[in-house]
């Protein structure tokens, strides 16, 4: 284990535009009673821990100590964390500040980013605040200000989340390009969600979450844990997310704290990384106990997770119903169009604008991935696939390490992306096969009860899309 210091860099952020319920709070900043410690959990972060820890340096409240947590890496990590070793006074908007920041080195670890955090815990649980910085995650210069703001301002708040988004300009290529486009349009929908929700946060993600460490021992009791994060989990910010609402503290996403996250720039290592965050929220969702992990159905956290899992099982079932309908209907000339059909789609890509246009650092991309329909719905049925894939191997008991496997899928490797699209392949050819098979009676009477199955379900989806599309969103940008 190495310990280092590290040297300061200067970061920017956009003014914002602060609604009237948050003012007072953003208020009484000029003096600064909490002491904030800062963890970085970084594995092979060459390409971004040198602009992550300059980020952090250059904001206006200035963690009071940074310490990067090294675990598992082969790459040029430490060595870039190295070349900024040093304590550091900082003059900022608030003042003079002064920060200490360490690397260490924890070598080979068996529980991963997990372990990292616990690791940093330790060196940080006599502060009042413990803020998690994934080491691929850029924060706008004022984040750490306006969580620390809100934190102290209600003893209530076990956690505060950052918005988040990705950065877009530095990718290139067309599929890169479409995923992290994707992968913006997904963000914004969780984040707004979130924030009409009384911006209660179903989960503090690790990437920039500040946590006051009160609420981590207090979890750390009810469970009878030794540290705040467990390896239990495939999704350990969830469920930690879950122990702190538990414990009687509240769970927030601030409206103006932003940091732009890594993304996922090709098909396998979006595919690993969905299935495995998926995965993770079916097994805190589900009844009874799967290995150390207690499911909890009716936990306030996880009904925005009921919600998706719902709205992807619908989406999937339109979908797929429609396209067998409409070729059904087509084999035996059955098929008569309507423009009602039209409708769906129009709300659908009215949607899709109003939350593109919600965002605060949208570009052309973002609108023409809404307007357009097809890039949504081409993603839609990529998350359609991951939804699958997390369902399969669950219901499957197959023991799987999701966490390697996405590192594996990141590093280029694996072909599990393509299972689900060869199973719907086959499912087709079956299908097709079995219908030509039928008596043209028989697919007549299947044509006359699916296709108004089919349409009550689309109206009833169309409504949703409408009242989420008329609903107000305060003021609020993702």
């Amino acid at each position: 284990m190495t310990d280092l210091m590290l040297r300061t860099a200067a970061a920017s952020d956009a003014d914002l535009a602060l609604p009237d319920d948050f003012e007072a709070v953003l208020d009484d900043t000029s003096v600064h009673r909490s002491t904030i410690g800062c963890v970085i959990p970084a594995y092979n972060e060459e390409q971004s821990i040198a602009q992550v820890i300059e980020s952090l340096l250059g904001q206006t409240r200035v963690p009071d100590v940074i310490h990067v947590v090294v675990n598992n890496t082969s790459d040029a990590t430490v060595k870039i964390a190295s070349q900024y070793a040093g304590p550091h006074e900082i003059t900022t908007d608030l003042g003079e500040q002064f920060t200490e920041v360490f690397v260490h080195d924890i070598g080979k670890n068996p529980d991963k980013k997990v372990g990292a955090l616990n690791y940093g815990y330790t060196l940080v649980e006599g502060y009042d605040y413990l803020l998690g910085v994934d080491g691929d995650t850029v924060a706008g210069a004022r984040a750490v200000e306006y969580l620390e703001s809100e934190a102290t301002s209600d003893s209530r708040i076990g956690g505060i989340s950052a918005i988040y988004s990705i950065d877009d300009k530095p990718i290139t290529g067309l599929v890169p390009k479409f995923l992290i486009t994707g992968q913006r349009s997904q963000f914004a929908a969780f984040n707004m969600h979130n924030l009409l929700r009384g911006r209660n946060m179903a989960v503090l993600g690790g990437q920039f979450s500040i946590f006051s460490t009160q609420a981590l021992r207090e979890v750390m009791a009810q469970n009878h844990q030794s540290t705040p994060w467990v390896k239990d989990s495939e999704v350990e910010d969830s469920l930690l997310s879950l122990q702190i609402k538990s414990a009687g503290f509240l769970t927030k996403i601030s409206p103006f704290a932003r940091a732009d996250v890594g993304g996922m720039t090709t098909m396998r290592a979006l595919d690993a990384q969905q299935v495995k965050w998926t995965y993770g929220a079916i097994e805190l969702m589900w009844p009874g106990q799967r290995g150390d992990t207690k499911g909890q159905p009716f936990h306030p956290n996880l009904r925005v997770r009921w919600l998706e899992n719902f709205g992807m099982l619908t989406n999937m079932f339109v979908r797929l119903a429609f396209l067998m309908l409409l070729a059904g209907s087509l084999s035996i000339g059955a098929f008569v169009f309507s423009p009602w059909w039209l409708l769906p789609v129009g709300v659908a890509i009215l949607l899709n604008l109003r939350m593109a246009l919600s965002m605060r650092d949208r570009n052309a991309r973002d609108i023409l991935f809404a307007v357009m329909f097809l890039p949504a719905e081409i993603y839609m049925w990529l998350r359609l696939s991951y939804f699958l894939r997390s369902w399969t191997r669950f219901l499957s008991r197959k023991k799987v390490d999701n966490w390697a496997m996405q590192a594996k899928a990141e590093r280029g490797s694996g072909s599990g992306h393509w299972t689900p699209f060869v199973m719907i392949v086959a499912v087709v050819i079956a299908l097709a096969v079995v219908w030509s098979m039928l008596d043209p009676v028989v697919q007549s009477t299947i044509l006359w009860i699916g296709w108004p199955i089919v349409g009550v379900v689309t109206v009833v989806q169309t409504l949703s899309m409408f009242f989420k599309l008329i609903r107000r969103q305060h003021g609020y940008k993702v």
